[in-house]
C-alpha cells in the first residue's frame, strides 16, 4: 500500500534543519510511520503542535522521542550545543509562552544556546530594562507577542541585531485571532524587525538558528 505522505529525507543536509512533522490533521499511525522512516537517518526529527495524549502515545511506541509540554513539541536527535553566542527569546505575556518555547526548543534541537526572558511586556515596560544587557548581547532576538504584538518595536529600538517577531494569537475581540499583532509587527518603525505569521515558533527558531550559524 503506497504511503500518506512523500519525505523531504535529505533537507537537513541540505538546509542544515529538518523538515518537520505538523501534528493537527494527522493520525497516530501517520505520526508514527512518518517519524519511523525520518529516523533512519540520524538527524534531529521534530513533532510539532502536539498535544499531551498524542504525544503520551507516541513516545511508548518511540522511546527515543523527548516531548516538551511546554513547546507541543516531540524531539528527537538533539544536536550538541556549541560555542558561547545564544539567541534571545522573548515574550510580552506569560500567554505567548507556548509559541516562544516553540521557538527556543526548535533552536536548542539544532544545537543553539537560548536565554529566555519571559512576560516584559509594554504594559510594565520596565521590567524589560533589567534584561537590556542579554538581549543586547544575543546574536537575535525572537519576539512572540499578542494582543497589541507592540513589544517587537521596542526591542528592535534597543538592539542592533535582527529581531524575528512572533505575532501570537493571545488576545480576544480587535485582537483577531493574532492579526492586529501581525500588523503591527509588519508596520514596525523599527526597521530590524522581520515578522513570522502568526504562531510560527518553528519558523522563528529555523531563522534565528540560520542566522547564529552563519556568524
Amino acid at each position: 500500500m503506497k504511503n500518506d505522505f512523500t519525505l523531504d529525507t535529505e533537507r537537513f543536509y541540505r538546509q542544515g534543519f529538518p523538515e518537520a512533522v505538523y501534528s493537527l490533521g494527522k493520525t497516530e499511525k501517520q505520526i508514527i510511520d512518518i517519524v519511523s522512516k525520518m529516523m533512519e537517518n540520524p538527524t534531529p526529527v521534530i513533532i510539532t503542535k502536539i498535544e499531551k495524549k498524542l504525544a503520551a502515545k507516541i513516545i511508548k511506541k518511540i522511546p527515543k522521542a523527548k516531548y516538551h509540554e511546554k513547546a507541543k513539541m516531540i524531539v528527537i536527535n538533539t544536536i550538541k550545543k556549541t560555542g558561547k553566542n545564544y539567541i534571545a527569546v522573548i515574550t510580552a505575556g506569560t500567554s505567548d509562552i507556548l509559541y516562544a518555547e516553540e521557538a527556543a526548543v526548535v533552536a536548542e534541537t539544532l544545537g543553539n544556546k537560548v536565554e529566555r526572558i519571559y512576560d516584559v511586556g509594554v504594559a510594565g515596560i520596565h521590567r524589560l530594562f533589567k534584561f537590556s544587557e542579554v538581549i543586547k548581547n544575543a546574536v537575535c532576538v525572537i519576539v512572540c507577542a499578542g494582543m497589541e504584538g507592540a513589544l517587537s518595536s521596542v526591542v528592535g529600538g534597543l538592539v542592533s541585531k535582527i529581531v524575528i517577531g512572533v505575532p501570537t494569537s493571545t488576545g480576544y475581540g480587535t485582537g483577531k485571532g493574532g492579526y492586529s499583532a501581525l500588523l503591527t509587527m509588519l508596520n514596525s518603525c523599527s526597521p530590524n524587525v522581520c515578522v513570522v505569521n502568526i504562531d510560527n515558533g518553528f519558523g522563528a527558531g529555523i531563522i534565528a538558528s540560520i542566522i547564529n550559524k552563519k556568524l
